[in-house]
C-alpha cells in the first residue's frame, strides 16, 4: 500500500507542469532520497513557528533548527546541506515544531491529508497509530507565546551552486564549521552536527571485526652450527667406509720420511730366511757375533829389508 500511495503521488508529481527550482528523485526500495536544487532555495519563515519553508518548491521542503527537512514517501529526511545528501529520521524522533507546521504550508501533501485543516497541524497521531501518540504526548498543544526564535539561515551556502557544491561529506563538514557557529536545541540536530561524515547510502556499514591478539612469541632455538665440511674424497672408498665404521683404538703412527728408511753404515746385509711356501723372508737380524777364540789373526805385512839388517 505505501509503494503504491509513493507511485500515485510520482506520476501526479510529473503529471503537474513544473513551477518550482527544486525537484526530488527517490530510489526504491531503500530511504535513499536526493534533491536536485539548482540554486540555494528561497526560504520564507513561517508566521507564529520558528520553521522556513520553500514556497516555490515541488515538495514539502523545511528548514527548523539549523537542518534542512523534507517529507516525502512517509518518512522524513534531514540534512546540514540544501541539496543533501539526506539521512531519514524516525517519526519518533522528528522535531515537535516541525510536526505542528499547519497542512497549508506542505507544498505537496500526501493524499491522507486531505479533509484535514489546512490552519491546523496533520494527524499525525491517527496516520502513525497509539502508540506513536503515547510516545508523543501533547505534541500538538503548546503556548504559542513562548515560541523559541528561529535559527538563522546558513546563508554561506549560496555561493556553492552547481558544480561548486560540495559533495564530499568531509567537505561539507569542513565549511560549515567554518561558517555556521549556531548551537542546536534538538538532540537529532545535535546528532547530525557531532556525527562524522558519514558513508554513502549505497555502502555497507563497516563490520566491526575482533581484534587480532598478537602472535605469541617463539622460545629462541639454539644456535645451529654448519655441519662439518666433509672428507675429500679418497682413492679408496671401501678403505674409508670400513675406517670409518671401525675406527683405531690408538693414533696411526706416522711412517717415518724416505731418507730414514735406509739402514745406518755399517748395518750387516739382511740374510734370507727360509722360504715358505716359495717365497723368501727377509730380516734385518743382525748376524751372530763371532767367539774371541776363533777370531782370525790379522795378517803381518813383510818387513823391510833395510830395517831388519839394522836390526841384525
Amino acid at each position: 500500500m505505501r509503494y503504491l500511495l509513493v507511485a500515485l503521488s510520482l506520476l501526479l508529481e510529473a503529471a503537474m507542469p513544473a513551477r518550482a527550482q527544486v525537484s526530488l528523485d527517490i530510489h526504491l526500495p531503500g530511504i535513499d532520497l536526493g534533491i536536485n536544487a539548482a540554486t540555494y532555495p528561497q526560504l520564507v519563515l513561517i508566521p507564529g513557528y520558528p520553521v522556513y519553508y520553500d514556497p516555490r518548491a515541488a515538495s514539502n521542503y523545511f528548514f527548523y533548527d539549523g537542518l534542512y527537512w523534507v517529507y516525502q514517501a512517509d518518512t522524513w529526511y534531514a540534512s546540514t546541506w540544501y541539496n543533501g545528501p539526506w539521512d531519514a529520521v524516525r517519526p519518533a524522533d522528528v522535531p515537535l515544531y516541525l510536526l505542528r507546521v499547519p497542512v497549508r504550508y506542505y507544498r505537496q501533501p500526501p493524499s491522507y491529508f486531505h479533509g484535514w485543516s489546512a490552519d491546523a497541524p496533520p494527524h499525525w497521531g491517527e496516520h502513525w497509530g497509539n502508540d506513536w501518540e503515547k510516545s508523543r504526548s501533547g505534541w500538538d498543544q503548546w503556548d504559542h507565546r513562548s515560541v523559541p526564535r528561529a535559527a538563522p539561515l546558513p546563508t554561506y551556502q549560496r555561493q556553492y551552486s552547481g558544480n561548486r557544491y560540495p559533495r564530499a561529506a568531509q567537505q561539507q563538514v569542513a565549511i560549515r564549521a567554518q561558517n555556521y557557529k549556531y548551537q542546536p536545541r534538538e538532540a537529532v540536530t545535535r546528532q547530525h552536527f557531532q556525527q562524522p561524515a558519514a558513508a554513502p547510502a549505497h555502502q555497507a556499514p563497516a563490520q566491526h571485526r575482533p581484534a587480532t591478539p598478537p602472535p605469541r612469541s617463539k622460545p629462541s632455538a639454539p644456535p645451529q652450527h654448519p655441519p662439518a665440511a666433509a672428507p675429500p674424497s679418497s682413492r679408496w672408498p671401501a678403505r674409508d667406509h670400513w675406517a670409518q665404521r671401525f675406527p683405531r683404538s690408538h693414533p696411526r703412527v706416522p711412517h717415518p720420511p724416505p731418507h730414514a728408511r735406509c739402514p745406518p753404515h755399517g748395518t750387516p746385509p739382511l740374510r734370507p730366511l727360509p722360504t715358505h711356501r716359495g717365497r723368501a723372508h727377509r730380516s734385518r737380524a743382525p748376524a751372530p757375533a763371532t767367539p774371541a777364540h776363533q777370531a782370525t789373526p790379522a795378517p803381518h805385512a813383510p818387513a823391510d829389508p833395510g830395517t831388519a839388517a839394522a836390526a841384525g
